[in-house]
């Protein structure tokens, strides 16, 4: 499994300008070879093919006037620039044909200087290295220093240096680890996603939505506030740029840690997790989409199904139609109607529920059925078979 780890670089100054000027030029090469393959196809001309396209952009470029400052900078550089672009092209094509599933692929857009994301890339062929004191050494750009908040698993592939919109800098290695399976458990959770909690799970606990964004709106507003008074072009202005992109960036990186803390103990506490396969996208589209965004539901969920794989747990998503919160987890019988206002319940059969919960332990036992169903039908309402409570007694018998 191919695994990529973050770490924040410090780069000095001189080691920024020459960062800089990689970027520039990857950039560069990227709208060139990009600018080709347009006027080729206006003009009918056949598409430009990739070893062409890097004779005309690369090596005859750096022999003009115009482009000489392209050999300041690793070559293996400005071939990633291409290869990023090739990527992007087959993507697209492979989009429009049906070939590639899920959303459509807009063709390539030219890259700006102003882009809030800035990237090169050093493969193994770039010679990029760690040297024995922990900095990262780049070509024609020296020895970086690096904060290492953990030591890589094994040698890694590729290396791309990251700078954010909040002026930070990144090495993100890309590393072939091993699976390191967790000793098995008992333990089975059922994960009921929301707003009000973040996550209730089958066994009554809550997890309180953080509500990164919501509570720091007032500070982002600020920012955004004083950022709007400023005129446009100036230096002032650049600051509270920059202002407005480190308070979002920690708001990100909250979130994020928030994510990889929770979803890091589920995996390790349970053999089987249980989780609703939502349809975030739909829910982004409606009045609920500053909650929906602020939630990061995809993001854990994602985290929880690559260390799943990693530990040997299992995670399964249960069909985002099964109507969890309106089944009874006793009986089995469905509810007529259950509105969003309705936080509990109880169904004719006199059992009492907590509406995120009951839909935990439904999730749970419609995880269950699903994993034992290897022809992976799709999950239907019925009766919850019986389970043990924490006190021993049998709920869920018919």
């Amino acid at each position: 499994m191919q695994l990529r780890y973050n770490v924040r670089l410090y780069p000095t100054a001189g080691q920024r300008q020459a960062l800089a000027r990689a970027f520039g030029c990857a950039r560069t090469v990227y709208n060139d070879a990009l600018r080709a393959r347009q006027d080729a196809h206006a003009a009918g001309l056949p598409y430009v093919s990739d070893g062409n396209l890097s004779k005309r952009v690369i090596t005859a470029a750096k022999q003009t006037p115009e482009r000489f400052w392209l050999g300041e900078v690793s070559a293996v550089v400005l071939q990633q620039a291409l290869a990023d672009l090739n990527t992007a092209y087959r993507n697209f094509f492979a989009s429009i044909t049906g070939k590639r599933k899920g959303p459509k692929v807009a063709a390539p857009r030219f890259r700006s200087k102003r882009d809030n994301r800035q990237a090169i890339r050093f493969t193994r062929n770039a010679r990029f290295s760690i040297t024995a004191g922990g900095r990262l050494r780049l070509p024609k750009v020296g020895d970086v220093p690096v904060r290492w908040s953990r030591s890589l698993p094994a040698e890694p592939s590729s290396v791309t240096v990251v700078k954010d919109a909040a002026g930070r800098y990144f090495a993100s290695f890309v590393v072939e680890a091993g699976d390191e399976p967790l000793p098995e458990t008992a333990s089975e959770v059922g994960i009921d996603l929301g707003l009000t909690h973040f996550a209730v799970l089958s066994d009554g606990r809550k997890i309180d939505n953080p509500r990164f964004l919501r509570r720091a709106e007032r500070r982002l507003n600020k920012a955004q506030q004083a950022l709007s008074r400023k005129r446009k072009g100036s230096a002032n202005r650049k600051k509270a740029v920059a202002r407005v992109a480190r308070a979002h960036a920690r708001v990100a990186d909250a979130r994020r840690d928030f994510a990889h803390k929770l979803s890091t103990a589920l995996i390790r506490e349970n053999q089987a997790v249980y989780v609703e396969d939502l349809a975030v996208k739909g829910l982004a589209r409606t009045k609920l989409a500053k909650s929906v965004h602020d939630a990061g539901w995809g993001r854990f969920t994602a985290m929880l199904a690559y260390k799943a794989a990693r530990a040997g747990r299992t995670l399964v998503r249960i069909d985002r139609w099964f109507p969890s919160s309106k089944l009874c987890s006793a009986c089995g019988a469905p509810a007529k109607s259950m509105p969003l206002n309705v936080r509990s319940w109880e169904c004719p059969c006199g059992a009492v529920h907590d509406r995120d919960v009951n839909a935990a332990i439904n999730i749970l036992v419609a995880g269950r059925a699903d994993r034992l169903n290897a022809c992976g039908a799709r999950v239907r309402p019925g009766p919850a078979p019986a389970q043990r409570d924490e006190a021993g007694s049998l709920r869920g018998a018919a």
